[in-house]
């Protein structure tokens, strides 16, 4: 899990895997840290400390929401992982999408730079255009991770704080919004660091809804990329053949991504081709798949990814997840284009 928009969770929730919900007895540590917790936001930030310990009383640990982490899709071979949101009907979902927001998709390019599809494809992926916004209690989502699971507990203590702050700033009522498991809310998933830096009112109705408004959603998701310093002019891969000994001194990333530490020169005089030439300083990631998933093989596939696609990676930091976002991204602008 990253402090980012995207998180593994929304995959969950697009893919269509529903978790079940179950309640443990929180042990010493849970209890513990909820009274840190309120001691810190009642004496520091100025939340009243009663009204805040009444708030959290209300929170329920749930042991399915630490099993569900500890699952990450990541963990797939691309092959695999692939298959999860490059399908006809996430397809057709992104097509249907952007012809009933075709105007408000067409602002958010002009105003962000951000291209439509990449917006849409963000959307499909995450939440499959809302159609799974999870279910869990945020607040359950963000006590249970922030004092009862260790390796990220600083991480969604200051979700939660986000969290309470936001619902403060938004007149959103903290017990009942819902979210994937690990606090992502909306149908961009955005956590609620990233709702209250980037999230904008793109309908102008005064308030950031991103439940419910589709304009706000679509704008919120141009306005991170754009912050994160996407490029509107630029592509985000190419598939790429490589030598057949590619030399080893090469930065290779995998599943985790990399910022672009080589040129297109450089690739190219190393033995790499791809179709599209660019300038020799182009900055580049080189990118290898485990299985070739475009044709059904089990052999290595590699591309490389511009500036943009490392931009995707600040949205959820995957490297399978930018791809799957990008060919989702021409697939359904190749079927918005052609009309059907």
């Amino acid at each position: 899990m990253t402090p980012l928009c995207k998180t593994v969770a929304g995959m969950a929730l697009a893919a269509g895997f529903s978790i079940a919900a179950s309640a443990e007895p929180p042990d010493d540590t849970y209890r513990t840290g909820i009274e840190r917790f309120v001691a810190d936001m009642g004496g520091v930030q100025g939340f009243d400390a009663e009204t805040l310990r009444g708030l959290l009383s209300r929170a329920s640990y749930r042991q399915s929401i630490i099993d569900a982490i500890q699952r990450p899709y990541e963990a797939k071979p691309w092959r695999d992982y692939r298959k999860i949101f490059l399908t006809p009907e996430r397809i057709r979902g992104g097509v249907r999408f952007w012809s009933e927001n075709a105007a408000t998709l067409e602002r958010a390019e002009a105003t962000f730079g951000v291209k439509q599809e990449i917006i849409v494809a963000i959307i499909g992926v995450e939440t499959n255009y809302g159609a799974n916004v999870g279910t869990y209690p945020v607040l359950d989502a963000l006590s249970t991770l922030g004092f009862a699971y260790p390796p990220r507990a600083d991480f969604f203590r200051g979700e939660l704080d986000e969290f309470l702050r936001l619902t403060r700033e938004e007149g959103i009522d903290p017990t009942r919004a819902v979210g994937s498991y690990a606090g992502a809310m909306g149908k961009p998933q955005f956590i609620a660091s990233s709702y209250r830096a980037y999230a904008v009112d793109f309908d102008g109705d005064g308030r950031r809804d991103l439940w419910n408004s589709d304009a706000d959603v679509i704008g919120s998701v141009a306005n991170y990329f754009n912050r994160h310093g996407w490029r509107s002019d630029e592509a985000v891969a190419y598939r790429t053949r490589a030598p057949q000994d590619p030399p080893q001194t090469l930065a290779i990333a995998e599943k985790t991504p990399l910022a672009p530490n080589l040129t297109a020169g450089a690739l190219s005089d190393a033995g790499f081709e791809w179709g599209t030439p660019l300038p020799a300083e182009t900055p580049l990631t080189l990118l290898r798949l485990d299985g070739d998933a475009l044709n059904g093989g089990d052999g290595d596939e590699y591309w490389i990814g511009l500036t943009n696609f490392y931009v995707i990676t600040r949205y959820n930091h995957s490297n399978l997840y930018a791809m799957a976002v990008h060919q989702l991204s021409e697939s359904i602008r190749a079927r918005h284009l052609a009309g059907s």
